[in-house]
């Protein structure tokens, strides 16, 4: 496991958020998780059209552990991710 200030871990850890870390908790798993994550929530985006510009993606690790992705917005993307989504919602009988 990698933690603040190790040299071993090949720069993955300098993407892990900052704060307190727990000895024993993999952070670095979670970690990994989240950045296939974001490339998956990335990608998809992408594919409906969202203005890449306007967008942030963020893999993190939470305080137990777990991954975290981060998303960054402008307000013209946010607006069309919200379009995007009422869309979809509406197509599978959730709109409300």
């Amino acid at each position: 496991m990698c933690g603040p200030g190790d040299d071993g871990c090949e720069g993955e850890a300098a993407d892990l958020e900052a704060g307190i870390w727990v000895r024993g908790v993999d952070y670095l798993s979670g970690w990994r998780d989240a950045r296939k994550a974001t490339a998956e929530l990335g990608d998809a985006l992408s594919l409906v059209g969202v203005e890449t510009a306007g967008l942030r993606l963020r893999a993190a690790s939470d305080t137990d552990g777990s991954g975290m992705v981060r998303l960054e917005l402008s307000a013209a993307s946010a607006r069309e991710v919200a379009m995007l989504a009422r869309v979809t919602a509406a197509r599978l009988g959730r709109a409300g």
